[in-house]
């Protein structure tokens, strides 16, 4: 009597064995075996991290095996199962591995394809075809699209975490309670204790500084010695937790009348303004979208203020990036000044403070929610309702949405929604951070999201003329690794641009994400159908530089660079001034965040910044997903260039007080899951 030796491995995450049965059917061209409880008398199977083997015997050959099906019936009370992976031994000797790598809930059958990775115009058997068509069905009934906001782009129909699909929440929801991990952040930041005054001001910066000093770290050190200074100011447009806001100035906008009388004295290269410009030394950091965007209002105790400024910034003789002008509001008049360095030095460091405060509220809001979480979420809910998991595509980028819908959905749970943690702390709670959104959505584009092509639009791509910008720098190395890894797997399954424009589920996948995640908006520009590989490949890579390195730039930099306060006001008390020399030092500390403010904030950039429990970085497979040799040999290669990289990258930080470190491989992960 033929036997198949039946070889399962559980996971080995936080309750990923089980005590119920667990029962077998192998599926092969030629035969189907009984269904066969897997159970070893006096062993107790399926424990957390075992791998158990099992024998299933058949009457007659069941030819090549094309399905296992796995069934779980609930013992006592249900009891969930993560299975990683199957593999059958033939009577013949042979080996096939079926990954799985999901949850097993309730009492529902799972039916599993081998590992080989399969387009859909190459199944060869009804039987293959029924699976890939059965298994998209049953996922569209369960990844819903739904619109959160109006103008946002579309995220998943679920209200809380726990109603998510098993596959996509958190191993242990604990460790993505926002509630939690702030309010244990500012307990082990040691600031709970200033909570209890929570709407009293500091007195001066030396009470920041008594609170920073149990939580400094070589970053944010520097910057809370340097923040006043200008090259500090200007050297994190370049390199901060923002990188993005900087343009080169090619015509000195009319909203901003600076002449070159009112800023010669800055100027080191004996030009006069406008001469600089056409050197290509002058760049503005516009921040209009703030503009009209309604500061927080949820307590009517506290009254909170939002800018909207334009900031000249100059490259001096040693390169470093300078500010020259700030204007707080878009509009120009008497009670718009226009703050110079040569100003009083309480003048020029609020309208400094007023610049940080907008960049902040831009870079939570736009650059890193909108532009790394929810669009991630697009890729991901796309990726779910039409690639089924023997996709080679499905297969590639599944690691990179590893739980970014879970995050999300507890994002909207606690952190973004009405009177959530995002209202204590941020002067754009309350619905401005929603504008922002629905504003920065009308400028959002696919090309934007081409990492080379969304920094030359900003006419930044010379490292000649622009040096010392490492998240450019690195950040094109980055893609470029990524976009080659991507090649040679596309190259694997697609021969020709003719089997790309005849995968029907590819093209469904895309269409997904701009008519449904992007809502069909036609000034985005996102592509509806790939016609060549070259547009496969680009597409791909911007779907993983998007949820690996693009969200680790802009995310895990929040605490070197936000925690101390003044360099990057959450909120300001007190309105942008409208004229000068009327400014002094409690203005200026009375305009920051109060005390239970400040310690949300703290709470909040500390828990952002932090890695996930076994964090898995841009290179790190292990759920075997991919079986062929060549895909395997295409990760390995991808690895090393990684591993480069990282060593490359350390070597240039050695001995810098300021070292860039964010797009270091090696502190890239896969996923947005923070």
């Amino acid at each position: 009597m033929p036997s198949y030796t039946v070889t399962v491995a559980t996971g080995n995450q936080w309750f990923a064995g089980t005590d119920d049965y667990i029962y077998i059917t192998l599926v092969g061209t030629e035969g189907c075996s009984d269904k066969t409880l897997l159970d070893k008398p006096l062993y107790n199977d399926f424990e957390r991290g075992a791998v158990d083997s099992y024998d299933v015997n058949v009457g007659e050959s069941l030819g090549e095996i094309e399905l296992v099906k796995i069934e779980k019936k609930k013992y006592w009370v249900q009891d969930d199962w993560y299975c990683r992976y199957i593999t059958v031994k033939t009577p013949a000797g042979d080996y096939v591995e079926f990954p799985c790598f999901r949850w097993l809930v309730d009492d529902k059958e799972v039916a599993l394809r081998d590992g080989k990775a399969r387009l859909p115009q190459n199944e060869k058997t009804s039987l293959g075809k029924q699976h890939r068509r059965k298994e998209l069905e049953t996922r569209q009934k369960i990844y819903r699209w739904k619109e959160w906001h109006p103008g946002f782009p579309m995220s998943i129909d679920a209200n809380a975490h726990k109603e998510l699909p098993r596959d996509i929440q958190f191993d242990s929801e604990k460790g993505v309670d926002f509630v939690l991990n702030y309010s244990k952040a500012i307990e082990n930041l040691y600031v709970n204790q200033f909570m209890h005054m929570f709407q009293s001001s500091w007195g001066d910066f030396g009470d920041f500084e008594r609170i920073f000093v149990r939580i400094k770290n070589t970053i944010s050190e520097y910057v809370m010695e340097h923040w006043k200074e200008d090259f500090m100011f200007g050297y994190q447009f370049l390199n901060g937790c923002n990188p993005v806001t900087m343009q080169k100035c090619t015509k000195i906008p009319d909203k901003l009348p600076v002449t070159s009388d009112m800023v010669q004295d800055c100027l080191e290269r004996e030009l006069t303004l406008e001469e600089e410009v056409k050197a290509g030394n002058i760049y503005i950091a516009d921040y209009d979208i703030m503009e009209d965007v309604s500061p927080n209002a949820t307590d009517p105790c506290t009254m909170q203020y939002l800018a909207a400024p334009v900031c000249l910034l100059y490259k001096n003789t040693q390169n470093k990036i300078m500010p020259l002008a700030v204007q707080l509001h878009q509009t120009p008049g008497e009670d718009n000044p226009i703050f110079l360095p040569s100003d009083d030095k309480y003048d020029w460091l609020l309208a400094k403070m007023w610049v940080r405060s907008a960049d902040f509220h831009v870079h939570q809001t736009v650059t890193h929610l909108l532009r790394t979480h929810l669009i991630s979420e697009v890729f991901g809910i796309a990726m779910f309702r039409q690639l089924p998991a023997v996709h080679p595509v499905y297969k590639l980028i599944l690691p990179h949405i590893r739980f970014t819908i879970a995050i999300n959905t507890k994002a909207r749970e606690q952190l973004i929604c009405e009177c959530g943690l995002f209202d204590k702390a941020n002067g754009t709670g309350g619905g401005g951070h929603v504008q922002l959104v629905q504003k920065a959505m009308k400028k959002f584009t696919y090309k934007s999201l081409i990492f080379p092509e969304s920094i030359k639009s900003r006419g930044l791509e010379s490292q000649e003329d622009l040096p010392y910008y490492y998240y450019r720098d690195d950040g094109n190395k980055v893609w470029e690794l990524v976009k080659s890894f991507v090649k040679d797997v596309v190259g694997i399954y697609y021969d020709s641009d003719e089997t790309l424009q005849k995968d029907v589920e590819i093209q469904a996948f895309v269409k997904d994400v701009c008519s449904f995640g992007m809502q069909d908006l036609d000034y985005c520009e996102f592509p509806k159908s790939l016609k060549t590989r070259e547009e496969l490949t680009e597409y791909l890579t911007i779907v993983i530089f998007t949820t690996s390195a693009q969200h680790a730039a802009v995310n895990f930099g929040q605490y070197d660079w936000c925690s101390w306060i003044p360099n990057s006001p959450s909120t300001m008390r007190k309105p942008p001034p409208t004229k000068k020399g009327q400014v002094d030092i409690k203005y200026i500390v009375d305009s920051l965040p109060d005390r239970g403010r400040s310690c949300w904030h703290l709470g909040a950039v500390w828990a952002l910044s932090q890695f996930q429990e076994n964090e898995l970085f841009l290179g790190m497979y292990p759920d075997e997903h991919f079986t062929e040799k060549p895909v395997k040999m295409a990760m390995e290669t991808f690895r090393k260039k990684l591993s480069e990289l990282s060593r490359e990258i350390k070597a240039r930080n050695e001995g810098k007080k300021l070292p860039y470190y964010y797009l270091s491989p090696d502190r890239i992960p896969n996923s947005v899951a923070v």
